[in-house]
């Protein structure tokens, strides 16, 4: 019997004790006002982004409506003329009256100052400096005096200054003047010129008042070192009230003007955009189909005629489509009923061609190709006449899809297999690039295997011999097969016309495969009766591409195609060993 021991423990280790670890701070839950700048922070940085989309938006409607309102840029554009104009005639108009108005102030103060100067001279010319009492009392008489005799600048105040040194004695007719002086006025005056400034001086509310101040220097003998100064502080509240009533009513006569010349331009621009707007509206209900749509017909003037040839356009109009309609059911019916008729002649033809064709053994030799001839030619009109049946059968609107799911890879499949003996007969090597997953599509079978025949046989006829190439692809809503030959190639007029009826690129070519030339355009209309596309692409000398694309599910609109219409890299392929 075994025993276990238990492991020897580690001695505890000896030396120093290592060194504590540092301590974390925990960290700090937000406090409040950090919290409440944090949610205003982003209450903000959302307000600015609504902001700045709702400012995107309006911008963007404003740029539609500019661009689709014929009435929106006319009433904008008088806006911004008229506006300007009458901002400028108003400037260039107040500006005149502001000179007229003030320079008959200045002219009125100034020959009012002229006027007081000598008999403030004659006031002041015995005054004894040296008196403080007699110079004060002859400054306060002069003011007294000057402001009696009034003058025809309307009310005035007056301020005496007695100057002697660095020492001021004034004398005023209200105490708020002398302060409100300007020191460049008082230094100008002192110099021994007359001056004036406008300059804010207190009422008696102490409310800054536009003041004209005016001021000269009054001649006395006093002796060197003196001086008597005298201003005329002119108010101008009268003047500003003038010129903010002239100011509010240029302003308000401004905008009615402009509102005024708006409105004529809003009116005579509705007057001939309204006719336009019914004309439009009248033009795309017509083109819509509603032949007897006509414009009403109101005056004799320009819009009048307009309406006149408009409806005269939409007379000649209804009557053409009605014949073009008529001739087309004609057409139609003409082509369903010769079809139907042909069909038991046809018949009886074909029966009596192959008792022939099958006893061309017994007859001489020109018979027999005579017999063989008249089969193949009797089962090329077979073809010609079941193309006009189908072709007729669209044009009366009676073709049906009969949809269901089916794997394309076995239509091209079974297409390539039906096309080997011609594709052999013609040195042909057709090649197909599949995928490898199923690729299942709602289609008739019928119709898209007979659309591949077509596209197949064409290739090989106008691909001299060089290789065809059938590639199948599909998307999440589409599947799409391109059929690719490097032969002659298309024109770019020609592919304009190479769904047409009994449309040949080369008229004296011959035709081997034995069409009836209405096989692209069946095909054309079974890739519309699907719901899908038919197109080509081609250049001289280096082939055409034919792509069909459907919707994968029956009924779909397509929006793409999963393969390209034309090729990556076009190239010239050498003929088929």
């Amino acid at each position: 019997m075994s025993t276990v021991r238990p492991a020897p423990t580690a001695p505890p280790a000896t030396g120093p004790d290592p060194a504590p670890r540092a301590t974390v701070p925990a960290k700090r839950p937000p406090s409040t006002t950090q919290r409440l700048r944090r949610g205003l922070a982003r209450r903000a940085r959302r307000f600015r982004r609504k902001a700045l989309v709702g400012s995107w938006r309006l911008a963007r409607r404003v740029l539609q409506a500019w661009r689709s309102s014929l009435q929106l840029r006319v009433a904008s554009i008088t806006v911004v003329v008229a506006g300007a104009v009458v901002v400028v005639v108003s400037l260039v108009l107040f500006r005149q009256i502001t000179d007229q108005l003030l320079g008959v102030k200045e002219q009125a103060a100034i020959d009012q100052s002229l006027n007081g100067i000598p008999f403030a001279q004659s006031e002041v010319s015995g005054i004894a400096t040296s008196d403080s009492a007699s110079v004060r009392s002859a400054l306060a008489r002069t003011v007294r005096g000057l402001q009696e005799r009034g003058g025809a600048a309307g009310d005035f105040n007056v301020v005496m200054l007695y100057r002697s040194g660095d020492f001021e004695r004034p004398a005023v007719s209200r105490r708020d003047v002398y302060p409100a002086l300007p020191a460049d006025l008082r230094a100008e005056v002192a110099t021994g010129s007359q001056a004036y400034r406008y300059a804010p001086v207190p009422n008696d509310e102490g409310e800054p008042v536009p003041t004209l101040l005016v001021g000269a220097p009054v001649l006395t003998d006093a002796g060197a070192g003196e001086q008597v100064e005298l201003y005329f502080a002119f108010p101008l509240d009268q003047e500003q009230e003038s010129l903010d009533l002239i100011r509010s009513t240029v302003v308000i006569s401004g905008t009615a003007l402009v509102l005024f010349v708006v409105g004529i331009g809003v009116l005579v621009t509705r007057l001939v955009v309204d006719p336009v707007r019914r004309a439009a509206g009248s033009a795309q209900r017509l083109a819509e189909g509603h032949l007897e749509e006509r414009l009403a017909v109101r005056g004799e003037d320009e819009l009048a005629r307009l309406a006149t040839s408009f409806n005269a356009m939409a007379d000649s109009l209804q009557r053409q489509i009605t014949q073009l309609e008529a001739l087309s059911q004609l057409q139609q019916r003409f082509t369903s009923d010769v079809s139907h008729e042909l069909r038991t002649p046809l018949t009886t033809v074909q029966m009596a061609a192959a008792v022939l064709h099958d006893a061309r053994q017994e007859f001489d030799p020109a018979v027999a190709r005579s017999a063989e001839l008249l089969q193949a030619e009797l089962n090329r009109f077979e073809v010609l006449l079941s193309d006009l049946l189908e072709i007729s059968r669209y044009d009366a609107g009676a073709a049906v899809l009969e949809a269901e799911a089916q794997d394309l890879r076995r239509l091209v499949e079974q297409t390539v297999d039906g096309m080997t003996a011609l594709a052999d007969l013609h040195a042909c090597d057709l090649r197909v690039e599949l995928p490898a997953t199923p690729v299942v599509a709602e289609v008739d079978g019928r119709r898209i295997e007979r659309v591949l025949r077509n596209l197949v046989g064409n290739a090989i006829e106008h691909g001299t011999g060089r290789p065809v190439e059938l590639t199948l692809a599909a998307s999440g809503s589409a599947a799409a097969i391109t059929v690719r030959d490097h032969g002659v190639g298309l024109s770019s007029a020609d592919a304009q016309h190479v769904f047409d009826r009994f449309w040949r690129a080369d008229p004296s070519r011959v035709r081997t495969v034995g069409g009836s030339g209405l096989g692209l355009s069946i095909s054309l209309e079974d890739a519309r009766l699907h719901g899908g596309w038919l197109q080509v692409w081609g250049q001289p000398g280096q082939g055409a591409q034919f792509r069909l694309t459907v919707p994968l599910t029956a009924g779909e609109s397509l929006t793409s195609s999963p393969l390209p219409l034309r090729p990556a890299a076009p190239r010239r392929t050498e003929d088929a060993p």
